[in-house]
């Protein structure tokens, strides 16, 4: 498909027979040659409408017999953050938000626009008919994965929080489907900035990089893939990526570290990695708050496929 210039307006059904999936699937399913990244561009501008709804999330749920019209001329809607953004809580300290996949946390220059930060105070300003200040950046998760991530609201509450990330005396755990029969254990490694092909990887070196720890625990098993709960002890930037990869076990969807053994890149819709808990004590309250973010449709999704699979 060379691009939106060329698509033309369709209505369809999504077959009686089919299963319940996110209308980024469907829109790839049903538009011949469409990329994910089109398809997301599509539904994040506006274009697509599920049973005469204009929905801007890709992870919308399309049931069987539902209409899908796509409507390439459709004005981008107003308000996008609303829509995409939920604000699991959210005080005068801090902000945990339920960042879906695809948007940077934060951004990575200055001409970046639609970061979740940004929309993240944006949904606030809304809520309280006020221009919000800058939120206090705590920690990043990257752009493919999803899931629970806190903001600062005021210097005080950053400082806080930064040291509880920087001692590790917060909770985080993510949920990751990895390729092969992965087992529970846990990986301590030292971790570089570059390996030697110019990406992160471990080395053996004892005084270079930066120690790093996760605990990877068993929840199911698949047919070829694993899938399994990290907790991280310490935070390096790709830790899970890297620890599994380098055991063997990339995680599906995995387009920079491992070899892409089991389901390719190509056969997901994106980086199987979710930040399903979050637990800290808050800056001000001194009160321990723990959150527990669902895995999002897509990753549902992906999950009763490879159930499905494992049955036959």
């Amino acid at each position: 498909m060379a691009g939106e210039a060329e698509l033309k307006h369709r209505q369809f059904l999504w077959p009686s027979n089919g299963q319940p999936c996110p209308i980024d699937r469907v829109l790839r399913e049903s538009l011949v040659g469409a990329s994910w990244s089109f398809c997301r561009r599509l539904i994040e501008t506006g274009k697509v409408s599920v049973a005469g709804v204009v929905v801007t999330d890709p992870r919308c749920v399309v049931c069987p017999n539902d209409e899908v019209e796509i409507n390439p001329r459709a004005a981008r809607p107003e308000h996008r953050s609303l829509e995409i953004v939920r604000l699991v809580h959210h005080d005068a300290q801090i902000v945990v938000a339920d960042k879906p996949s695809g948007i940077s946390t934060v951004a990575f220059d200055p001409n970046e626009r639609g970061t979740f930060d940004e929309l993240v105070r944006r949904a606030l300003g809304r809520l309280s008919n006020q221009r919000m200040p800058p939120l206090g950046i705590v920690h990043r998760i990257d752009k493919e994965t999803s899931g629970l991530v806190i903001f600062a609201r005021t210097t005080g509450a950053k400082r806080h929080l930064k040291q509880q990330f920087r001692f590790h005396t917060n909770h985080r755990a993510y949920l990751a489907l990895a390729s092969g029969y992965v087992q529970s254990r846990k990986i301590t490694t030292r971790i570089v900035a570059d390996r030697g092909d110019g990406r992160r990887g471990s080395t053996d070196h004892a005084k270079l990089g930066q120690l790093a720890t996760t605990h990877v625990d068993v929840v199911d098993r698949y047919v070829d893939a694993t899938l399994v709960r990290c907790r991280l002890e310490t935070g390096r930037t790709h830790q899970i990526r890297i620890h599994l990869a380098e055991a063997g076990h990339p995680l599906l969807g995995e387009r920079v570290y491992g070899n892409r053994s089991g389901r390719s890149a190509r056969q997901v819709p994106r980086l199987m990695l979710h930040a399903a808990e979050l637990g800290f004590v808050h800056p001000t309250r001194e009160v321990r708050l723990d959150f527990v973010s669902e895995l999002p449709a897509d990753f549902a999704m992906v999950i009763e496929q490879l159930r499905l699979a494992t049955k036959v």
